[in-house]
């Protein structure tokens, strides 16, 4: 089986949502991991420009050929921007999760939220216990 990639430069939830800050802005996805275990994902919902969410609130669904799965936000703030590309062509999810198939952008209201998270060694030992 081919290896999962855990980027160095994001933190990590327990449900398989990734977070890169830059500055005062979240960038949001799923994990390789998580892409793998859907499969060839299909459709995707995002949240709305301006939604307030908080940590680990549902934001939206992704449908693969396997099933739907709710995805969560790691970080508290407000939804800054959607990747409208994906809602067109969910299948970048797949391709490129920690790149262009990136989910939503939020401005951040509490990083110290990130404390909560899990870095990339934790991600693996979690990912290593889980399967």
């Amino acid at each position: 089986m081919e290896e999962t990639t855990i980027p160095h430069d994001v933190r990590y939830t327990r449900e398989h949502e990734w977070v890169r800050i830059d500055g005062d802005t979240a960038t949001i996805g799923i994990t390789d991991y998580a892409q793998r275990q859907l499969g060839d994902v299909v459709f995707i919902e995002l949240p709305d420009a301006g939604d307030d969410v908080g940590q680990m609130d549902e934001i939206g669904v992704i449908e693969s050929v396997k099933a739907a799965s709710d995805y969560f936000s790691p970080i508290s703030g407000a939804v800054k921007e959607v990747n409208s590309a994906i809602a067109e062509e969910p299948a970048v999810i797949n391709k490129d999760p920690y790149g262009e198939g990136w989910l939503v952008r939020i401005s951040v209201t509490d990083d110290s939220e990130l404390h909560d998270l899990l870095t990339d060694e934790e991600y693996k030992a979690f990912l290593d216990t889980d399967e």
